[in-house]
Order: C-alpha cells, then sequence, then structure tokens
C-alpha cells in the first residue's frame, strides 16, 4: 500500500471517537485476514492448474472410452 494510502486511512481513523477506531480496526483485521486467505488460495490453485486440467482431459477420455463409472453419493 502507498504511504499516500496508508495517511488517508489513518486520517480517516483519526476523525472517528476512540471506541469506533477499536471497532473499525477489528472490521479491517478481519477483511485483511480474508483477502490473504484468497490470495493463499489463489496461489495454490495456480500451482495446481496444470494438474487439474490433466485430470479433467483424463476423466474426459476415460468417460469417451467407457472405462468411467457413476460415481453413487452413497458410497463416499
Amino acid at each position: 500500500m502507498s504511504s499516500e494510502a496508508i495517511a488517508t486511512v489513518v486520517k480517516m481513523m483519526g476523525a472517528l471517537p476512540n471506541a469506533t477506531q477499536y471497532q473499525v480496526l477489528e472490521h479491517l483485521q478481519a477483511y485483511i485476514a480474508d483477502l490473504q486467505d484468497e490470495l493463499r488460495w489463489d496461489t495454490t490453485f495456480a500451482k495446481t492448474q496444470v494438474s487439474l486440467v490433466q485430470k479433467a482431459r483424463l476423466a474426459k477420455q476415460q468417460i469417451a472410452e467407457g472405462k468411467a463409472k457413476s460415481l453413487n453419493v452413497d458410497d463416499l
């Protein structure tokens, strides 16, 4: 984040009462944690993309060759 953006957030929060500042802080912490989780997911997904495509192609091939069988949810 640029120092200008940080300064803007600090200025906005500084205009709030202390109790409200702590509420905003809690919301920001939760929001940032969610963003970090999303970034980790995106990174993990990107690393597995090639493998997922290969598996999907294999599944399509097996279906076309009649080698696939239906999944029974009760067997899970």
